[in-house]
């Protein structure tokens, strides 16, 4: 007993300070279960906050009220700027919302930070990307699509809308390029559209008069996919070689196979044009001739088709031959009957263009009580989107061959 007094006498300072110390430890442990509990409670109390602000937002964006639900969001901000979906959020909206600047300011923003995952920077660049390519800035968009991709490769939706840049400007060699990309990181077949891309390509070639380098892009072409524009070019450059015969044996396959791109086949090659003069002139006089052995088949399969019988109509008429065409037609309606509106229009042309008044009053007066709403010659089977022009690839959701047609007026 008498050493330990001894011992704290000589030891006074040291076992003070070991008490204060003690005390001291206790105190801020007790102090820290209070502030645990008072920032679970301000925790809950901003998550009910937040919950109700999403939930006011989600029953504007319902209601198409996009003006009020981002200004919920940003009051959601205000709340807790820690909260990385609210800013996804919102820059989501103020993009669909046609408020590109905001949209990039925010996205830029959210790639600027210290504090992110690799895979939110990953995601606020693809965001970023897109504001840039609805907004319209070409360039940049493209730029940030392949910085993502550096990041990471297989981003099938940013390579398919890398793809859609490059055919939308017509920068064929990189379309291409970017679909057998798109071809190894998806599951869909590319080879259809590979094919088209490279049609396209070589159309160009061929308008140049290049016609050997032209060949070389359509045989790949043809062996990704013997697609429809493949075999029409391929007849163009039959055309332009001279290979008449070749010429009317690949069209002829082109319309037993597919009746219905009879008309379109023709406007197609009509279309065609050559920088050089003289070659130009040697390909419509051959384009002439081959429509010459086409109004002179007599096959059953491409007599009996009401879309044959129209582009037989459309081909003499083109050429003045109104009275041959006037035989076929009348004969066609008297033998089968029923005519589509685009027939009974031809018809009733060429009854003008024969001076048969009589006959025109009456075809008129019939065929407008009996009309059929009016329509655009095609239109998109993907997307719906109509159009008197051909295309090949739709200018609304960039698909490609879904194109379709109406045997209307």
């Amino acid at each position: 007993m008498q050493e330990a007094i001894l011992f704290v006498q000589n030891n006074l300072l040291a076992v003070v300070a070991a008490i204060f110390t003690l005390v001291f430890i206790v105190y801020s442990l007790l102090e820290r279960d209070h502030s645990i509990k008072l920032t679970k409670k301000y925790r809950s109390a901003i998550f009910e906050t937040q919950s109700k602000i999403f939930l006011n937002a989600t029953q504007y964006l319902i209601s198409g009220n996009k003006d009020l639900a981002i200004k919920e969001f940003l009051n959601a901000v205000d709340l807790n700027r820690e909260t990385i979906d609210t800013y996804f959020a919102l820059g989501g909206l103020f993009r669909s919302n046609g408020e590109i600047e905001k949209a990039i300011s925010i996205h830029r923003s959210l790639i600027a930070r210290d504090n992110i995952s690799e895979s939110t920077r990953l995601k606020a660049l693809k965001e970023l990307a897109l504001d840039f390519d609805k907004g319209g800035f070409v360039d940049k968009a493209l730029e940030t699509y392949k910085d993502v991709l550096k990041i990471n490769r297989d981003q099938f939706e940013v390579i398919q809308a890398i793809c859609r840049i490059y055919e939308d400007i017509g920068d064929w060699d990189q379309a291409y390029n970017y679909r057998i990309m798109l071809s190894k990181v998806g599951h869909e077949n590319q080879s259809q559209t590979i094919s088209h891309i490279l049609v396209e390509k070589a159309k160009h070639l061929f308008v140049e008069g290049k016609i050997g380098e032209c060949q070389e892009d359509l045989e790949d072409a043809l062996r990704f996919s013997p697609s429809v524009s493949a075999k029409i070019l391929q007849v163009k450059i039959y055309l332009i070689q001279g290979n008449l015969e070749e010429a009317n044996g690949l069209l002829l396959e082109i319309i037993k196979e597919h009746p219905m791109f009879a008309t379109f086949v023709f406007v197609s090659l009509e279309e065609a044009k050559i920088k050089d003069k003289k070659s130009n002139e040697d390909y419509h006089q051959r384009l002439t001739l081959l429509k010459d052995m086409f109004l002179k088949v007599e096959e059953k399969d491409l007599v009996n088709s009401q879309a044959l019988i129209l582009t037989k109509i459309r081909i003499l008429t083109g050429n003045n031959s109104h009275q041959q065409a006037y035989e076929i037609l009348n004969e066609w309606i008297s033998g089968k009957g029923s005519q589509s509106d685009a027939l009974k229009i031809e018809y009733i042309k060429l009854l003008i263009a024969l001076d048969k008044k009589d006959e025109v009053i009456q075809e008129t007066q019939t065929f407008l009580s009996n009309i059929n709403e009016s329509l655009t010659r095609h239109y998109c089977s993907q997307c719906g989107f109509n159009s008197d022009d051909i295309f090949w690839r739709c200018p609304q959701c960039h698909e490609w061959e879904t194109i379709q047609f109406r045997m209307k007026v």
